[in-house]
Protein backbone atom coordinates (compact mmCIF):
# COMPACT_ATOMS: atom_id res chain seq x y z
CA UNK A 1 0.00 0.00 0.00
CA UNK A 2 1.15 3.57 -0.99
CA UNK A 3 2.22 5.80 2.57
CA UNK A 4 0.97 9.08 2.15
CA UNK A 5 1.09 11.45 5.02
CA UNK A 6 -1.27 14.18 4.68
CA UNK A 7 -1.54 17.82 6.27
CA UNK A 8 -4.54 19.21 6.48
CA UNK A 9 -4.42 22.79 7.77
CA UNK A 10 -7.78 24.51 8.25
CA UNK A 11 -8.10 27.93 9.81
CA UNK A 12 -11.58 29.31 11.01
CA UNK A 13 -12.29 32.93 11.59
CA UNK A 14 -11.69 33.74 15.03
CA UNK A 15 -11.01 36.84 15.79
CA UNK A 16 -8.09 37.50 17.99
CA UNK A 17 -5.47 40.50 18.95
CA UNK A 18 -2.87 40.77 16.51
CA UNK A 19 0.19 39.04 16.71
CA UNK A 20 3.60 40.33 16.22
CA UNK A 21 6.55 37.83 14.71
CA UNK A 22 8.73 39.37 17.44
CA UNK A 23 6.33 39.54 20.15
CA UNK A 24 8.06 37.16 22.50
CA UNK A 25 4.87 36.83 24.13
CA UNK A 26 2.78 36.24 21.62
CA UNK A 27 4.81 33.92 19.77
CA UNK A 28 5.32 32.20 23.56
CA UNK A 29 1.44 31.68 23.82
CA UNK A 30 1.11 30.56 20.23
CA UNK A 31 3.43 27.50 20.94
CA UNK A 32 1.62 26.52 24.23
CA UNK A 33 -1.96 26.76 22.32
CA UNK A 34 -0.31 24.03 19.51
CA UNK A 35 -2.20 20.82 20.73
CA UNK A 36 -0.70 17.40 18.83
CA UNK A 37 -3.33 14.52 18.96
CA UNK A 38 -3.50 11.09 18.08
CA UNK A 39 0.26 10.60 17.60
CA UNK A 40 0.72 7.54 19.82
CA UNK A 41 2.76 6.14 16.65
CA UNK A 42 5.04 8.57 16.88
CA UNK A 43 4.70 9.96 13.47
CA UNK A 44 5.26 13.71 14.03
CA UNK A 45 7.87 15.24 13.87
CA UNK A 46 8.70 13.66 10.83
CA UNK A 47 12.21 11.85 10.96
CA UNK A 48 14.07 10.94 7.70
CA UNK A 49 12.89 13.82 5.23
CA UNK A 50 15.54 13.65 3.09
CA UNK A 51 13.65 10.15 2.05
CA UNK A 52 10.19 11.88 1.78
CA UNK A 53 8.40 13.75 -1.35
CA UNK A 54 6.28 16.22 0.14
CA UNK A 55 3.62 18.28 -1.69
CA UNK A 56 1.74 20.96 0.11
CA UNK A 57 -1.91 21.99 -1.59
CA UNK A 58 -3.66 25.23 -0.51
CA UNK A 59 -7.26 24.71 -0.56
CA UNK A 60 -8.14 28.60 0.82
CA UNK A 61 -5.64 28.32 3.87
CA UNK A 62 -4.81 32.37 4.43
CA UNK A 63 -1.31 31.92 5.82
CA UNK A 64 -0.20 29.27 3.06
CA UNK A 65 3.46 31.20 1.91
CA UNK A 66 4.20 31.78 5.35
CA UNK A 67 3.49 27.32 6.07
CA UNK A 68 5.36 26.30 3.12
CA UNK A 69 8.52 28.90 3.32
CA UNK A 70 8.99 27.44 6.76
CA UNK A 71 8.37 23.78 5.95
CA UNK A 72 10.79 24.43 2.95
CA UNK A 73 14.14 25.11 5.36
CA UNK A 74 13.67 21.67 6.72
CA UNK A 75 12.66 19.99 2.62
CA UNK A 76 12.05 20.70 -0.51
CA UNK A 77 8.09 20.91 -1.04
CA UNK A 78 6.11 21.23 -4.36
CA UNK A 79 3.39 23.53 -3.66
CA UNK A 80 -0.14 23.08 -5.27
CA UNK A 81 -2.78 25.61 -5.80
CA UNK A 82 -6.41 24.32 -5.63
CA UNK A 83 -8.41 26.29 -3.26
CA UNK A 84 -11.83 26.63 -5.79
CA UNK A 85 -11.77 22.73 -5.58
CA UNK A 86 -15.36 21.48 -4.39
CA UNK A 87 -16.64 18.81 -6.01
CA UNK A 88 -15.85 15.34 -5.28
CA UNK A 89 -14.60 14.81 -9.24
CA UNK A 90 -12.48 17.46 -8.72
CA UNK A 91 -10.92 15.87 -5.49
CA UNK A 92 -10.45 12.83 -7.98
CA UNK A 93 -8.11 14.69 -10.35
CA UNK A 94 -6.64 16.31 -7.21
CA UNK A 95 -5.79 12.93 -5.52
CA UNK A 96 -4.36 11.65 -8.87
CA UNK A 97 -1.97 14.50 -9.08
CA UNK A 98 -0.95 13.53 -5.52
CA UNK A 99 0.19 9.71 -6.70
CA UNK A 100 3.84 10.96 -6.90
CA UNK A 101 4.32 12.38 -3.57
CA UNK A 102 4.59 10.01 -0.47
CA UNK A 103 3.74 13.14 1.91
CA UNK A 104 1.00 15.97 1.75
CA UNK A 105 0.04 18.88 2.65
CA UNK A 106 -3.43 19.97 2.55
CA UNK A 107 -4.12 23.35 4.02
CA UNK A 108 -7.86 24.38 4.38
CA UNK A 109 -9.67 26.75 6.14
CA UNK A 110 -13.18 28.03 7.14
CA UNK A 111 -13.32 29.88 3.25
CA UNK A 112 -12.60 26.77 2.16
CA UNK A 113 -16.28 24.48 0.84
CA UNK A 114 -15.91 21.73 3.84
CA UNK A 115 -18.16 19.90 2.91
CA UNK A 116 -19.18 16.31 2.35
CA UNK A 117 -16.98 15.46 -0.79
CA UNK A 118 -14.19 16.96 0.94
CA UNK A 119 -14.75 14.73 4.22
CA UNK A 120 -15.29 11.89 2.01
CA UNK A 121 -11.44 12.36 0.31
CA UNK A 122 -10.20 12.65 3.82
CA UNK A 123 -11.86 9.45 4.60
CA UNK A 124 -11.25 7.94 1.69
CA UNK A 125 -7.01 8.48 2.27
CA UNK A 126 -7.16 7.52 5.24
CA UNK A 127 -8.37 3.82 4.77
CA UNK A 128 -5.60 4.17 2.06
CA UNK A 129 -2.63 6.03 3.30
CA UNK A 130 -1.11 7.09 6.53
CA UNK A 131 -3.23 10.72 7.30
CA UNK A 132 -1.73 13.48 9.49
CA UNK A 133 -3.89 16.90 10.00
CA UNK A 134 -2.95 20.19 10.82
CA UNK A 135 -5.69 22.20 12.00
CA UNK A 136 -6.51 25.79 13.12
CA UNK A 137 -9.61 27.21 14.15
CA UNK A 138 -12.39 27.01 16.77
CA UNK A 139 -11.58 23.74 19.12
CA UNK A 140 -15.45 22.62 18.50
CA UNK A 141 -14.07 22.17 14.98
CA UNK A 142 -12.43 19.30 16.18
CA UNK A 143 -15.60 17.27 16.48
CA UNK A 144 -15.66 16.99 12.80
CA UNK A 145 -12.72 14.87 12.87
CA UNK A 146 -13.34 12.79 16.05
CA UNK A 147 -14.01 9.56 13.38
CA UNK A 148 -10.18 9.81 12.06
CA UNK A 149 -7.64 8.05 13.82
CA UNK A 150 -4.89 9.96 12.11
CA UNK A 151 -2.33 12.35 14.16
CA UNK A 152 -3.66 15.90 14.62
CA UNK A 153 -1.45 19.45 14.87
CA UNK A 154 -4.28 22.02 16.26
CA UNK A 155 -4.27 25.72 16.84
CA UNK A 156 -7.01 28.00 17.71
CA UNK A 157 -5.07 30.96 16.17
CA UNK A 158 -4.87 32.04 13.01
CA UNK A 159 -1.83 33.81 12.39
CA UNK A 160 1.25 33.65 10.62
CA UNK A 161 2.60 32.60 14.00
CA UNK A 162 -0.01 29.79 14.32
CA UNK A 163 1.06 28.71 10.50
CA UNK A 164 4.72 28.86 11.39
CA UNK A 165 4.66 27.06 14.86
CA UNK A 166 2.65 24.23 13.37
CA UNK A 167 5.29 23.67 10.36
CA UNK A 168 7.97 23.94 13.15
CA UNK A 169 6.27 21.32 14.98
CA UNK A 170 5.71 18.93 12.22
CA UNK A 171 9.39 18.72 11.41
CA UNK A 172 10.34 18.98 15.27
CA UNK A 173 11.68 22.78 15.31
CA UNK A 174 9.43 23.32 18.10
CA UNK A 175 8.53 20.63 20.29
CA UNK A 176 4.60 20.03 21.00
CA UNK A 177 3.62 20.74 24.58
CA UNK A 178 0.06 22.26 24.51
CA UNK A 179 -3.00 20.45 26.25
CA UNK A 180 -6.70 20.58 25.25
CA UNK A 181 -8.10 23.41 27.53
CA UNK A 182 -12.04 22.40 27.79
CA UNK A 183 -13.46 18.87 25.86
CA UNK A 184 -14.73 19.46 22.50
CA UNK A 185 -15.80 16.14 21.88
CA UNK A 186 -16.32 12.78 23.28
CA UNK A 187 -12.86 12.13 21.74
CA UNK A 188 -11.45 15.50 21.76
CA UNK A 189 -11.31 15.60 25.83
CA UNK A 190 -9.61 18.31 28.51
CA UNK A 191 -5.91 17.73 29.07
CA UNK A 192 -5.16 15.55 26.08
CA UNK A 193 -2.11 16.33 24.11
CA UNK A 194 0.73 14.46 22.86
CA UNK A 195 4.36 16.13 23.95
CA UNK A 196 7.13 15.43 21.64
CA UNK A 197 10.91 16.95 21.29
CA UNK A 198 12.69 19.56 19.78
CA UNK A 199 14.70 17.78 17.40
CA UNK A 200 15.95 20.26 15.05
CA UNK A 201 16.48 23.99 14.34
CA UNK A 202 13.21 26.32 15.01
CA UNK A 203 12.85 29.77 13.67
CA UNK A 204 11.80 32.74 15.68
CA UNK A 205 12.96 35.93 16.26
CA UNK A 206 15.73 37.99 18.67
CA UNK A 207 13.27 38.72 21.32
CA UNK A 208 13.08 35.25 22.00
CA UNK A 209 16.37 34.72 23.35
CA UNK A 210 16.20 37.88 25.46
CA UNK A 211 17.78 40.19 22.70
CA UNK A 212 16.28 43.93 22.62
CA UNK A 213 14.46 44.89 19.12
CA UNK A 214 17.54 46.98 18.34
CA UNK A 215 19.32 43.76 17.38
CA UNK A 216 18.93 43.62 13.84
CA UNK A 217 19.76 47.50 13.21
CA UNK A 218 23.04 46.89 14.51
CA UNK A 219 23.66 44.10 12.40
CA UNK A 220 22.15 46.06 9.51
CA UNK A 221 24.51 48.79 10.17
CA UNK A 222 27.52 47.52 10.00
CA UNK A 223 27.02 45.38 6.82
CA UNK A 224 25.57 48.12 4.90
CA UNK A 225 28.73 49.74 6.16
CA UNK A 226 30.63 46.95 4.50
CA UNK A 227 29.07 46.99 1.30
CA UNK A 228 29.62 50.76 1.05
CA UNK A 229 32.92 50.03 1.67
CA UNK A 230 33.23 47.77 -1.29
CA UNK A 231 33.70 44.62 1.73
CA UNK A 232 31.33 42.74 -0.91
CA UNK A 233 28.81 43.35 -2.86
CA UNK A 234 26.61 40.27 -1.20
CA UNK A 235 25.99 38.75 1.94
CA UNK A 236 23.90 36.70 4.13
CA UNK A 237 24.51 36.77 7.75
CA UNK A 238 22.05 34.01 10.01
CA UNK A 239 22.33 33.87 14.14
CA UNK A 240 20.85 31.03 15.86
CA UNK A 241 20.98 30.85 19.46
CA UNK A 242 19.32 27.59 22.00
CA UNK A 243 18.41 25.85 18.71
CA UNK A 244 16.22 28.82 16.91
CA UNK A 245 17.57 30.84 14.09
CA UNK A 246 17.03 34.06 15.67
CA UNK A 247 18.22 36.56 12.74
CA UNK A 248 18.58 35.93 8.91
CA UNK A 249 19.25 38.47 6.84
CA UNK A 250 20.21 39.24 3.08
CA UNK A 251 21.79 42.04 2.19
CA UNK A 252 22.94 44.03 -1.41
CA UNK A 253 23.61 42.26 -4.69
CA UNK A 254 25.38 39.43 -6.65
CA UNK A 255 27.52 42.17 -8.07
CA UNK A 256 28.57 45.94 -6.96
CA UNK A 257 25.17 48.05 -8.92
CA UNK A 258 23.58 44.85 -9.98
CA UNK A 259 20.06 43.88 -11.00
CA UNK A 260 20.06 40.43 -8.93
CA UNK A 261 19.55 40.94 -4.82
CA UNK A 262 20.79 38.64 -2.62
CA UNK A 263 18.64 36.36 -1.00
CA UNK A 264 17.93 33.98 1.78
CA UNK A 265 18.39 30.56 -0.43
CA UNK A 266 21.71 32.26 -2.16
CA UNK A 267 24.45 29.68 -2.14
CA UNK A 268 27.81 30.72 -1.93
CA UNK A 269 31.18 29.25 -2.28
CA UNK A 270 32.42 28.51 0.99
CA UNK A 271 36.31 28.30 -0.11
CA UNK A 272 38.28 27.18 2.80
CA UNK A 273 34.82 26.62 4.60
CA UNK A 274 35.00 23.49 2.70
CA UNK A 275 37.94 21.90 5.24
CA UNK A 276 35.50 21.75 8.08
CA UNK A 277 32.26 20.91 6.31
CA UNK A 278 33.32 17.98 4.16
CA UNK A 279 36.68 16.81 4.35
CA UNK A 280 37.07 16.90 8.43
CA UNK A 281 33.45 15.67 8.73
CA UNK A 282 34.54 12.92 6.56
CA UNK A 283 37.52 11.92 8.56
CA UNK A 284 35.34 12.40 12.09
CA UNK A 285 33.40 9.65 10.64
CA UNK A 286 35.68 6.99 9.67
CA UNK A 287 37.43 8.04 12.90
CA UNK A 288 34.24 7.44 14.78
CA UNK A 289 33.34 4.28 13.23
CA UNK A 290 37.16 2.89 13.98
CA UNK A 291 37.82 2.43 10.41
CA UNK A 292 40.94 4.78 10.71
CA UNK A 293 42.76 6.33 13.35
CA UNK A 294 43.94 10.06 14.13
CA UNK A 295 47.89 8.60 14.59
CA UNK A 296 47.44 6.32 11.36
CA UNK A 297 50.14 7.51 8.32
CA UNK A 298 48.76 8.67 5.55
CA UNK A 299 50.80 6.47 3.77
CA UNK A 300 48.52 3.46 4.90
CA UNK A 301 46.08 4.67 2.38
CA UNK A 302 47.86 7.05 -0.04
CA UNK A 303 50.68 4.76 -1.83
CA UNK A 304 52.03 7.35 -3.75
CA UNK A 305 53.06 8.91 -0.61
CA UNK A 306 55.71 6.03 0.43
CA UNK A 307 58.48 6.74 -0.80
CA UNK A 308 58.52 10.42 -0.81
CA UNK A 309 61.13 10.69 2.96
CA UNK A 310 59.29 13.85 4.53
CA UNK A 311 55.55 12.73 3.72
CA UNK A 312 55.56 8.95 3.99
CA UNK A 313 55.38 8.82 7.60
CA UNK A 314 52.90 11.79 8.13
CA UNK A 315 50.23 11.12 10.31
CA UNK A 316 46.39 12.04 9.75
CA UNK A 317 46.66 14.25 12.72
CA UNK A 318 49.35 15.99 11.82
CA UNK A 319 47.32 16.71 8.49
CA UNK A 320 44.34 17.81 10.81
CA UNK A 321 46.36 20.24 12.35
CA UNK A 322 48.38 21.71 9.84
CA UNK A 323 52.11 20.71 11.24
CA UNK A 324 52.88 17.94 8.77
CA UNK A 325 55.24 20.39 7.41
CA UNK A 326 53.37 20.37 3.61
CA UNK A 327 54.15 23.10 1.62
CA UNK A 328 51.27 26.00 1.92
CA UNK A 329 50.22 27.09 -1.08
CA UNK A 330 50.99 25.49 -4.75
CA UNK A 331 49.92 28.04 -7.49
CA UNK A 332 49.20 24.94 -9.77
CA UNK A 333 48.02 27.77 -12.35
CA UNK A 334 51.40 28.97 -13.10
CA UNK A 335 52.20 25.61 -14.62
CA UNK A 336 49.68 26.14 -17.30
CA UNK A 337 51.23 25.62 -20.92
CA UNK A 338 49.63 26.82 -24.42
CA UNK A 339 47.16 24.32 -25.46
CA UNK A 340 46.14 23.31 -21.74
CA UNK A 341 42.99 25.66 -21.38
CA UNK A 342 40.05 25.53 -24.29
CA UNK A 343 37.10 27.49 -24.98
CA UNK A 344 35.41 24.29 -26.27
CA UNK A 345 34.75 20.84 -24.28
CA UNK A 346 36.13 17.86 -26.29
CA UNK A 347 37.97 14.68 -25.08
CA UNK A 348 40.94 16.45 -24.99
CA UNK A 349 39.35 19.24 -22.64
CA UNK A 350 36.87 18.07 -20.73
CA UNK A 351 37.37 19.99 -16.73
CA UNK A 352 35.23 22.93 -17.23
CA UNK A 353 36.45 25.77 -14.68
CA UNK A 354 34.03 28.00 -16.12
CA UNK A 355 31.65 28.77 -18.63
CA UNK A 356 33.10 28.51 -21.87
CA UNK A 357 36.91 27.68 -20.54
CA UNK A 358 37.86 23.69 -20.10
CA UNK A 359 41.10 22.08 -19.05
CA UNK A 360 43.15 19.43 -20.55
CA UNK A 361 42.20 15.65 -19.59
CA UNK A 362 44.32 14.44 -16.79
CA UNK A 363 45.32 17.52 -15.60
CA UNK A 364 45.46 16.25 -11.95
CA UNK A 365 47.37 13.12 -12.85
CA UNK A 366 49.42 14.17 -14.85
CA UNK A 367 50.54 17.67 -13.16
CA UNK A 368 48.80 18.53 -10.10
CA UNK A 369 49.18 15.32 -8.03
CA UNK A 370 53.07 14.69 -9.03
CA UNK A 371 54.16 18.70 -7.85
CA UNK A 372 51.89 18.42 -4.75
CA UNK A 373 53.98 15.07 -3.87
CA UNK A 374 57.25 17.10 -4.76
CA UNK A 375 56.57 20.17 -3.00
CA UNK A 376 58.91 20.61 0.43
CA UNK A 377 57.47 22.78 3.24
CA UNK A 378 59.95 21.59 5.79
CA UNK A 379 58.46 22.69 8.63
CA UNK A 380 57.10 19.64 10.08
CA UNK A 381 55.96 20.23 13.91
CA UNK A 382 55.40 23.80 13.92
CA UNK A 383 51.75 25.56 12.31
CA UNK A 384 51.99 26.26 9.04
CA UNK A 385 48.37 26.25 7.47
CA UNK A 386 48.25 24.15 3.86
CA UNK A 387 45.80 23.34 1.43
CA UNK A 388 48.45 20.75 1.29
CA UNK A 389 46.51 18.90 3.65
CA UNK A 390 43.99 18.72 2.57
CA UNK A 391 44.38 17.60 -0.88
CA UNK A 392 46.04 14.69 1.32
CA UNK A 393 43.09 14.05 3.41
CA UNK A 394 40.61 13.61 0.19
CA UNK A 395 42.86 11.12 -0.87
CA UNK A 396 42.60 9.10 2.33
CA UNK A 397 38.75 9.59 2.62
CA UNK A 398 38.37 8.36 -1.16
CA UNK A 399 40.54 5.17 -0.52
CA UNK A 400 38.94 4.07 2.66
CA UNK A 401 35.12 4.42 1.40
CA UNK A 402 36.00 3.76 -2.06
CA UNK A 403 33.43 6.62 -3.24
CA UNK A 404 34.24 10.65 -4.02
CA UNK A 405 34.14 12.77 -1.73
CA UNK A 406 31.55 15.04 -3.21
CA UNK A 407 29.48 11.70 -3.51
CA UNK A 408 30.40 10.90 0.33
CA UNK A 409 29.60 13.48 2.02
CA UNK A 410 26.20 14.40 0.43
CA UNK A 411 25.05 10.74 0.77
CA UNK A 412 26.03 10.79 4.32
CA UNK A 413 25.69 13.87 6.06
CA UNK A 414 23.85 16.82 3.64
CA UNK A 415 20.75 14.93 2.40
CA UNK A 416 20.12 12.70 5.45
CA UNK A 417 20.15 16.49 7.40
CA UNK A 418 18.12 18.29 4.98
CA UNK A 419 20.99 20.21 3.86
CA UNK A 420 18.98 20.60 0.46
CA UNK A 421 21.76 23.16 -1.15
CA UNK A 422 25.17 21.92 -0.28
CA UNK A 423 27.55 19.84 -2.35
CA UNK A 424 30.45 20.32 -4.95
CA UNK A 425 29.74 21.49 -8.32
CA UNK A 426 26.42 23.88 -7.87
CA UNK A 427 25.80 23.90 -11.42
CA UNK A 428 24.91 20.40 -12.07
CA UNK A 429 21.98 20.40 -9.56
CA UNK A 430 20.59 24.18 -9.88
CA UNK A 431 19.77 27.46 -11.86
CA UNK A 432 22.96 29.38 -12.27
CA UNK A 433 21.04 32.49 -10.86
CA UNK A 434 20.40 30.89 -7.65
CA UNK A 435 24.95 31.05 -7.22
CA UNK A 436 26.46 34.13 -6.32
CA UNK A 437 29.68 34.90 -8.07
CA UNK A 438 33.17 35.10 -7.24
CA UNK A 439 35.30 37.15 -9.59
CA UNK A 440 34.97 38.48 -13.36
CA UNK A 441 38.57 37.99 -13.26
CA UNK A 442 40.59 36.11 -10.52
CA UNK A 443 44.05 37.43 -11.69
CA UNK A 444 44.57 33.48 -11.69
CA UNK A 445 44.08 31.98 -15.24
CA UNK A 446 40.16 33.24 -15.47
CA UNK A 447 39.74 36.78 -17.00
CA UNK A 448 36.41 35.77 -16.84
CA UNK A 449 32.95 36.05 -14.91
CA UNK A 450 33.06 32.81 -12.59
CA UNK A 451 29.68 31.78 -11.05
CA UNK A 452 29.04 28.04 -9.51
CA UNK A 453 32.86 26.77 -10.78
CA UNK A 454 34.77 27.15 -7.12
CA UNK A 455 37.25 30.15 -6.86
CA UNK A 456 40.30 28.42 -5.95
CA UNK A 457 42.73 27.59 -8.86
CA UNK A 458 43.54 24.46 -7.50
CA UNK A 459 40.46 22.75 -6.68
CA UNK A 460 39.17 23.92 -10.11
CA UNK A 461 41.76 22.81 -11.96
CA UNK A 462 41.16 19.57 -10.16
CA UNK A 463 37.95 18.91 -11.65
CA UNK A 464 35.71 21.07 -9.07
CA UNK A 465 36.69 18.61 -5.96
CA UNK A 466 38.78 19.33 -3.38
CA UNK A 467 39.41 18.88 0.29
CA UNK A 468 40.65 22.23 1.09
CA UNK A 469 37.67 23.97 -1.55
CA UNK A 470 35.09 23.11 -3.47
CA UNK A 471 31.84 23.28 -1.33
CA UNK A 472 29.04 25.46 -1.95
CA UNK A 473 25.92 26.01 0.50
CA UNK A 474 23.56 28.60 1.80
CA UNK A 475 23.30 29.93 5.42
CA UNK A 476 20.29 27.80 6.40
CA UNK A 477 22.13 24.77 5.02
CA UNK A 478 25.21 25.52 7.10
CA UNK A 479 23.07 26.45 10.40
CA UNK A 480 21.62 23.25 10.10
CA UNK A 481 24.84 21.58 10.37
CA UNK A 482 26.93 23.40 12.44
CA UNK A 483 23.85 22.97 15.00
CA UNK A 484 24.29 19.68 15.05
CA UNK A 485 27.76 20.03 16.14
CA UNK A 486 26.59 21.73 18.58
CA UNK A 487 23.93 18.79 19.38
CA UNK A 488 26.95 17.10 19.94
CA UNK A 489 26.54 14.77 16.57
CA UNK A 490 22.93 15.06 16.88
CA UNK A 491 20.19 15.83 14.70
CA UNK A 492 16.74 15.07 13.10
CA UNK A 493 16.44 12.03 15.61
CA UNK A 494 19.71 10.54 13.98
CA UNK A 495 22.83 10.18 15.34
CA UNK A 496 25.89 11.80 13.38
CA UNK A 497 28.88 11.37 15.53
CA UNK A 498 29.53 10.52 18.86
CA UNK A 499 29.71 13.27 21.37
CA UNK A 500 33.04 12.34 22.62
CA UNK A 501 34.50 12.74 18.81
CA UNK A 502 32.76 16.14 18.41
CA UNK A 503 34.31 17.22 22.14
CA UNK A 504 37.79 15.82 20.87
CA UNK A 505 38.06 17.37 17.24
CA UNK A 506 36.58 20.86 18.17
CA UNK A 507 38.85 21.47 21.18
CA UNK A 508 42.40 22.49 21.25
CA UNK A 509 45.09 19.34 20.02
CA UNK A 510 48.08 21.21 19.50
CA UNK A 511 50.65 22.08 21.52
CA UNK A 512 51.80 24.80 18.93
CA UNK A 513 48.74 26.79 18.10
CA UNK A 514 45.16 26.72 19.95
CA UNK A 515 43.60 24.53 17.08
CA UNK A 516 41.79 21.60 16.87
CA UNK A 517 41.45 18.81 14.31
CA UNK A 518 40.37 20.59 11.14
CA UNK A 519 38.82 23.47 13.07
CA UNK A 520 40.07 26.55 14.11
CA UNK A 521 39.50 28.08 17.87
CA UNK A 522 40.26 31.41 19.63
CA UNK A 523 43.31 32.85 18.71
CA UNK A 524 46.30 34.23 20.89
CA UNK A 525 45.39 37.88 19.99
CA UNK A 526 41.86 37.12 20.47
CA UNK A 527 42.57 35.44 23.93
CA UNK A 528 45.32 38.59 24.99
CA UNK A 529 41.91 41.09 24.46
CA UNK A 530 39.95 39.47 26.52
CA UNK A 531 36.82 40.88 25.45
CA UNK A 532 35.03 37.99 27.34
CA UNK A 533 34.64 36.13 23.96
CA UNK A 534 34.67 34.05 22.09
CA UNK A 535 34.78 31.22 24.80
CA UNK A 536 37.36 28.85 24.81
CA UNK A 537 34.72 25.73 23.59
CA UNK A 538 34.06 27.92 20.56
CA UNK A 539 35.43 27.01 17.14
CA UNK A 540 35.26 27.14 13.25
CA UNK A 541 36.73 28.09 10.38
CA UNK A 542 36.52 31.53 7.63
CA UNK A 543 36.88 31.17 3.69
CA UNK A 544 39.04 33.10 1.81
CA UNK A 545 35.59 34.16 -0.67
CA UNK A 546 34.49 35.32 2.63
CA UNK A 547 32.58 33.10 4.35
CA UNK A 548 32.46 32.26 8.16
CA UNK A 549 31.35 30.02 10.23
CA UNK A 550 31.34 29.92 14.29
CA UNK A 551 29.78 27.66 16.88
CA UNK A 552 30.58 28.72 21.06
CA UNK A 553 28.88 26.16 22.91
CA UNK A 554 29.26 28.20 25.96
CA UNK A 555 26.79 30.86 24.55
CA UNK A 556 24.92 28.39 22.61
CA UNK A 557 25.47 30.55 19.37
CA UNK A 558 25.36 29.37 15.77
CA UNK A 559 27.06 32.31 13.31
CA UNK A 560 27.03 31.99 9.54
CA UNK A 561 28.61 34.72 7.50
CA UNK A 562 27.95 34.49 3.50
CA UNK A 563 29.78 37.04 1.48
CA UNK A 564 31.41 37.17 -2.19
CA UNK A 565 33.84 39.76 -0.72
CA UNK A 566 36.56 38.69 -3.93
CA UNK A 567 34.11 40.10 -6.53
CA UNK A 568 34.79 41.59 -8.99
CA UNK A 569 38.52 40.82 -8.90
CA UNK A 570 39.99 40.14 -5.46
CA UNK A 571 40.44 43.53 -4.66
CA UNK A 572 42.25 44.62 -7.49
CA UNK A 573 39.69 47.57 -8.45
CA UNK A 574 38.33 48.83 -4.98
CA UNK A 575 41.73 47.54 -2.49
CA UNK A 576 41.29 46.13 0.92
CA UNK A 577 38.02 46.60 2.43
CA UNK A 578 38.55 48.82 5.59
CA UNK A 579 35.34 46.91 7.28
CA UNK A 580 36.05 43.26 8.42
CA UNK A 581 32.67 42.28 7.87
CA UNK A 582 32.34 39.18 9.22
CA UNK A 583 34.23 39.48 12.13
CA UNK A 584 32.61 42.93 12.90
CA UNK A 585 29.15 41.10 12.98
CA UNK A 586 30.22 38.36 15.12
CA UNK A 587 31.83 41.02 17.86
CA UNK A 588 28.44 43.04 17.55
CA UNK A 589 26.70 39.98 18.51
CA UNK A 590 29.07 38.79 21.31
CA UNK A 591 28.58 42.29 22.38
CA UNK A 592 24.48 41.88 22.62
CA UNK A 593 24.62 38.54 24.07
CA UNK A 594 26.89 39.50 26.88
CA UNK A 595 24.54 42.67 27.46
CA UNK A 596 21.49 40.56 27.74
CA UNK A 597 22.84 38.46 30.18
CA UNK A 598 23.66 41.66 32.22
CA UNK A 599 20.02 42.28 32.41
Amino acid sequence: MRKILILVCVFAIYTVKAQDQGNSASWNATENSTVLLNNSKGVIPLKNVSKLKIASVDLGYGSSAVFDSIARKYWNITSFRADIINSPAELNVLHMKLKFFDTVILKLSDRSYFNQALMGFLADLEKQSNVVLVFSGMGSELAKLEKLKSPIIWNKWQTNESASVSAQVLFGGVEAKGKLDTNYSTVFKKGTGFETKKIRLGYSSPEAVALNNNFTAGIDAIVKEGIAAYSAPSAVILVAKEGKVIFNKAYGSHTYGGASPARLDDIYDLASVTKVTATTPSIMRLYDRKIIGLDTLISKYVATTRNIPDKKDIKIKEALLHEAGFYPYIKFFELLKPGDMSRDSSDAHPVKVADGYFLRANYFEDVIWPVTLNSHGGTRGKFVYSDVSMYMLKEVIEQVTHRRLNEYVLNEFYLPLGMQSTGYLPRNRFEKSRIVPTTENDNWFRNMLVQGYVNDPGAAMAGGVQGHAGLFANANDLAIYYQMLLNKGIYGGEKFFDPATVDLFTSQQSKVSPRGYGFARMTDAEQKADKGYPSELAYGHSGYTGTYVWVDPMYNLVYICLTNRVYPDDNKTYGVSKVNLRARVLDYVYEELLKAQRK
